[in-house]
């Protein structure tokens, strides 16, 4: 039966490369999805570009797995060489935009759902999602869909790890900081130089450390990276604006690390979205435990993915490479859609 998963799973990233899906336009890759769980037998509930199934044994008093990986892709970059909706084979790569991230985790993880989906007396109920707009971390991908899903124990999150598990991944804040003086004539002793006051918070932001560290991401992260004031050389300026990437770890919640920098500097601190949180797993959790027993190395992932968005202890793991993702002539190994759907399989074998 994995022989045949394993070639299914094979042509169907081929159907998925082969159609553009890039953020908020992943019509087209759903509906393809929702053919083949038709094909497949399967019974699907769709809102908006979220597709996701459950077990046919479903019993609403157990527990609930969500198997998790996104259909949407980044536009390709313009080292591409390839077509990069043509899905070749060479030297055992599938080539192809979105081969690596995500479509080998997302096509690995329904072999595995569809493995399980006609099995009775599991241990959990599995609900496979694929979900839109990852990428732009969009209101209407993963955050929608678990809206509409029954409510789940935890998750485990299909992104290339190189089958090693992610069980700690950065959150992310960014921070839009305003100074404010008063302006007058550079020439004179005039105003308040709006610099001089952002100077101080930049320099809070470049120096401070936490106090707490996190065992997998070391210290939250803060660096400066854009700034703008002024209007003319002859005037001080009245205003300095400036932007903060801050990010967060599993030690902090995003509202925590936010009252602590308002509580030290003495600018205006907006974040766009503290949606975007740090995320952990504990190790001693049974699917970390039987993904370690299977051979897989604990981390901590610095990249960030729709585990941001899940409200619940999820596992980032998958097969493939992240230093391939958004790479010109995106590719994934043959071999590893193979080792990814009997390690997935196997995975849940331990606890199921």
């Amino acid at each position: 039966m994995i022989d045949t998963l394993v070639e299914a799973s094979r042509d169907l990233l081929k159907k998925l490369i082969a159609i553009p899906s890039y953020s908020r336009e992943e019509y087209d890759t759903a509906d393809m999805l929702c053919h083949f769980f038709d094909s497949q037998g399967v019974t699907y509930e769709r809102v908006g570009n979220n597709v996701w199934a459950y077990n046919s044994f479903y019993d609403s008093n157990k527990p609930t797995i969500l198997l998790n990986s996104h259909h949407d892709t980044v536009k390709p970059n313009a080292g591409y060489t390839r077509d990069p909706f043509f899905a070749s084979e060479e030297d055992g790569k599938l080539y192809g935009l979105g081969s690596n991230d995500a479509g080998g985790c997302l096509v690995c993880l329904i072999a595995a759902f569809l493995y399980y989906h006609e099995k009775a007396d599991l241990q959990y109920n599995l609900c496979i999602l694929a979900s839109a707009e990852e990428e732009i971390s969009g209101r209407n991908g993963v955050e929608e869909a678990l809206k509409h899903i029954h409510p789940i124990a935890f998750a485990i999150v299909g992104e290339p790890t190189l089958l090693n598990l992610a069980i700690a991944e950065k959150g992310l804040m960014v921070l839009d900081c305003e100074s404010e003086g008063v302006a007058g004539h550079a020439a004179r002793e005039e105003g308040e130089n709006a610099i001089y006051k952002a100077l101080d918070a930049i320099d809070w932001f470049r120096s401070y450390q936490f106090s707490e560290t996190s065992t997998y991401l070391g210290p939250v992260k803060m660096s400066v990276t854009m700034i703008s004031a002024g209007s003319q050389h002859n005037v001080v300026p009245a205003s300095c604006k400036f932007v903060v990437d801050v990010r967060t770890t599993d030690a902090y919640s995003n509202e925590q690390v936010l009252d602590i920098i308002r509580k030290h500097v003495e600018v205006k601190v907006e974040p766009r979205s503290t949606r975007l949180n740090p995320s952990t797993i504990a190790l001693s959790h049974p699917i970390v435990q039987s993904g370690i027993k299977l051979g897989a190395e604990p981390y901590g992932s610095p990249t960030m993915s729709d585990q941001a968005l899940i409200p619940v202890p999820s596992l980032k793991v998958g097969p493939g490479d992240s230093a391939r993702s958004h790479a010109a002539d995106e590719y994934i190994y043959i071999r590893e859609i193979e080792e990814g759907v009997t390690f997935y399989i196997n995975m849940l074998k331990n606890i199921l």
